[in-house]
């Protein structure tokens, strides 16, 4: 069975005194007798959520289905009341039907619950959900009772919540020891939570354009799962305890709202094919859905389309998979997820310069894709042309002057123009977003000593060294790792 990070951090955090936290956990300082703050909230959520990225095997590093989920997720939270809450929505490969809100507003989503949805209103309906979980602070006020705990049971509640989630081994190795009670009702929001959360959730869907039918749809199926497997329900049901008088009281709000029929987005049908077709063998993903549009049995001819052309891709019949890009075209299925598909597979056939073209003109198309910019970089690189690569770069960097990625990437371009310094500098920037303080500050110290950089560029290199140093210090004060 696999090894969750969290069980392992869980368990230190539980029985670490707060000096000996920072050998496991980051020790957020003593605060008993205080409430459970926003910033520590974030605190907390950003160290959980520095772990996944670094260790868990599950986390879906995919930019085109975790941005198709902060679309619909940032637009939900963009009609809250909160609406100054700052959110991340991020995808783990697993197939039970699952989703949880972190510390700090991190939203985990499994894929099995987005290929479950059977509408675009159904998954927003779960996010609007679990979005109102964060904008309401029922994980902090639910800490809040556990005031006189330390520092280091604080961030074991949260990982137990995270590991409740995503492996239950690993939760019941959270909760264990002199915690285990305390932990224990923290894996579960209370009735009156739910209500709350079902509530503004309902409201939430409502202004941002979705079906409010689609939340009550949703949680009347996990119910009917629920009775008909007891001693293997839906993990959600674990922690989002479903009863008839909730779904009665979802039921009664949602009757007093008028019908609305909502289609589904293009990119949510594609999103779910990506999924399907990435199960099992690529043979027998090709087979499904070559089936189905064989005998079109379909209700989107371009989403199974899309999905046998991903299955063609994985079983390396690129020809195949672009005879299907192509029945796409026809079927006028404008999305940056079909062009970027169309881009890979000229890659796959040895043609940077064509996939080069393609990107190009989705970037023009989709300007705020952040797959189709990632894209385009990499085929520059590919196709021999670091300086373009470079100026892409530098032009979103402008405007997503965050994106770890994108400085990454930056790195690669300075690397294959045989800028040392610039490539070092680029890179620690990348990690210096990441949280990872000691691999930044190695490679600002790389590109200190780097020959090829200017006075100016060297000032820069210093002072931003310095910068890095001095956050590394204070965190080592406070006892962080």
């Amino acid at each position: 069975m696999r090894r969750n990070v969290y069980a392992i951090l869980a368990c230190i955090a539980v029985f670490a005194s707060p000096a000996a936290v920072g050998d496991g956990l980051p020790d957020l300082g003593e605060i008993a007798q205080t409430e459970f703050s926003p910033q520590m909230e974030k605190r907390v959520g950003e160290s959980i959520m520095q772990e996944i990225r670094l260790k868990e095997p599950s986390y879906l590093d995919d930019p085109e289905i975790s941005g198709y989920l902060n679309r619909i997720g940032r637009r939900l939270a963009s009609n809250s009341d909160e609406s100054r809450q700052e959110f991340e929505f991020f995808v783990l490969r697993d197939k039970t039907l699952n989703a949880f809100a972190m510390p700090g507003g991190f939203i985990g989503v499994h894929t099995g619950l987005i290929t479950a949805a059977q509408s675009e209103s159904e998954l927003a309906g779960v996010l609007s959900h679990e979005i109102s979980h964060v904008t309401q602070r029922h994980l902090a006020r639910g800490f809040a009772k556990q005031s006189q705990l330390q520092a280091a049971s604080w961030i074991a509640l949260a990982v137990a919540i995270l590991a409740s989630r995503t492996n239950s081994d690993a939760a019941q190795g959270a909760l264990i020891a002199g915690q285990a009670a305390s932990a224990q009702k923290q894996l579960a929001y209370s009735r009156d939570f739910e209500r709350e959360a079902d509530r503004v959730g309902i409201q939430l869907l409502e202004r941002s354009g979705f079906d409010v039918r689609g939340m009550g749809a949703f949680f009347e199926r996990l119910q009917r799962f629920g009775r008909l497997y007891e001693n293997n329900a839906p993990g959600y049901l674990l922690t989002h305890p479903l009863t008839t008088e909730r779904i009665s009281d979802m039921e009664n709000r949602i009757q007093m709202r008028p019908y609305k029929q909502v289609p589904d987005s293009l990119d949510f049908l594609l999103v779910r094919a990506k999924l399907r077709a990435q199960d099992g063998t690529p043979d027998d993903a090709v087979t499904d859905f070559d089936t189905l549009v064989r005998e079109r049995k379909f209700t989107s001819e371009p989403a199974v389309r899309y999905g046998l052309a991903i299955a063609l891709h994985r079983a390396q019949k690129y020809p195949a998979a672009e005879a299907q890009v192509a029945e796409l075209r026809r079927l006028k299925a404008e999305s940056p997820m079909v062009e970027s598909l169309a881009a890979e597979l000229r890659l796959k056939q040895n043609d940077p310069a064509g996939a080069a073209k393609v990107l190009r003109a989705s970037a023009v198309r989709y300007p705020q894709e952040r797959a189709i910019s990632y894209a385009l970089v990499e085929a520059l690189l590919s196709s021999g042309q670091p300086q373009e690569a470079l100026r892409a770069t530098k032009d979103d960097l402008q405007a997503y002057s965050t994106d770890f990625r994108m400085h990454s990437l930056q790195a690669k371009a300075y690397a294959a123009l045989g800028k040392k310094l610039q490539q070092h500098r680029a890179q620690g920037e990348s990690y210096a977003l990441q949280g990872l303080l000691n691999p930044a500050i190695e490679q600002f110290e790389m590109a200190q000593k780097s020959p090829d950089g200017d006075f100016y560029e060297q000032s820069q290199v210093d002072a931003r060294l310095r910068q890095l140093k001095r956050q590394r210090d204070e965190l080592m004060k406070q006892g962080r790792p």
